[in-house]
């Protein structure tokens, strides 16, 4: 697997673009490892975030995303490669003397200050004048839309406030750049999908360069400018999240953005005309009859229904093919019931794509 140079231009994971110049870049990785002993957490990332961009680290547990944000922030110190905050290096640099802010999952509020206090601590310690404090505060207050929360306490809220208020403690100190670790990782599904959106929409008012890491892929693809997708240390691909989604650079990001849908070897051969594997979205897939002639510029392949997955809007259909491999294929339930899509179990059918839907991923 080869290292990823990034532009902030493009979603192209081949390589920095020469012109660099037409993007204003807030934070510049070159060459960035870490090792914790024998084991190299992050390998050789290379990466440009743009100056009021919002950029997802996305990637499994292990696979070096939070400790590239810890190298970010100041909290770890790489072993190789730089960190460029708007030019400067601070490879080296303390987490104070970076002009970054770190949001957690965990909020790490105090439970006794009222929240516009707990939004004015860091300007305190800083020694900020209080009218100056209290009116920072305050401004940090309205961007994250909790106006006429000033006094309550934080147990008096509920997670996405109290989520909101965290940010809110991180924007007063107007940072160059924001890091999120995580953020929404702690509230409930339908709260988390709310925060999603309220997320981007203050990233977009406050017009700072937000850097948020998530093994979330659809929380990535919510709220993403582009994604970086991280894999064993490395950076697979880079690019926005559309390209990330529908041109998978790797098996791996095809398999980890979505689902894992590959024609592959014989399958691929047979199928496609040509060797190589394949990538095609189970939304591209319509579910036909055996006996279906696919049309000019389409591709069509006979199989086996091994298992029907109804999930309320749309029902997943688990396809083992006649040529060999499984394909997933995602409809609408526009016109089905539950009880007539599961009849669908064992029977043959056809699925058939357009080719312009397949990409090649190796």
């Amino acid at each position: 697997m080869t290292e990823t140079n990034a532009s902030v231009d493009s979603g192209d994971s081949s390589g920095t673009d020469s012109d660099e110049s037409v993007v204003n870049v807030a934070v510049r990785l070159r060459g960035l490892r870490k090792r914790f002993g024998d084991v190299t957490a992050v390998d050789g990332v290379d990466l440009d975030i743009a100056d009021g961009e919002f950029l997802t680290l996305l990637g499994p547990s292990g696979s070096g995303k939070t400790t590239v944000l810890r190298m970010i922030a100041g909290f770890e110190l790489p072993t190789e490669g730089s960190i460029e905050l708007a030019g400067r290096d601070v490879s080296r640099q303390p987490p104070f003397d970076r002009d970054v802010n770190t949001v957690f999952q965990d909020y790490a509020l105090f439970p006794h200050m009222s929240v516009i206090a707990n939004v004015e601590y860091g300007l305190r310690v800083k020694k900020v004048p209080k009218a100056e404090r209290r009116r920072r505060a305050s401004d940090a207050l309205r961007a994250v839309r909790l106006e006429g929360f000033d006094s309550r306490k934080p147990s008096q809220m509920s997670g996405g406030q109290r989520q909101r208020v965290a940010l809110a403690r991180a924007l007063v100190n107007r940072p160059k750049v924001l890091l999120l670790d995580e953020p929404l990782g702690a509230l409930d599904l339908k709260l988390r999908e709310q925060m999603q959106v309220e997320l981007k929409e203050i990233q977009r008012d406050v017009q700072l360069t937000f850097v948020f890491v998530t093994h979330d892929q659809e929380e990535a693809l919510t709220m993403s400018d582009r994604i970086a997708v991280f894999n064993n240390g490395r950076i697979e691909q880079v690019g926005t999240p559309a390209d990330v989604y529908e041109r998978p650079a790797t098996e791996f990001v095809a398999g980890f953005v979505g689902t894992s849908n590959l024609l592959r070897g014989e399958a691929a051969l047979k199928v496609l005309g040509k060797e190589g594997t394949f990538s095609v979205r189970p939304e591209k897939i319509r579910v036909g009859q055996l006996e279906d002639s696919t049309e000019s510029g389409e591709h069509g392949v006979g199989g086996t229904v091994r298992e029907v997955i109804y999930v309320g809007s749309g029902t997943r259909f688990v396809v083992d093919l006649e040529v060999g491999g499984t394909l997933v294929a995602l409809e609408q339930n526009r016109h089905t019931t539950s009880m007539e899509v599961q009849a669908m179990r064992e029977r043959k059918v056809k699925l058939i794509w357009r080719s312009e839907h397949e990409y090649r991923v190796s």
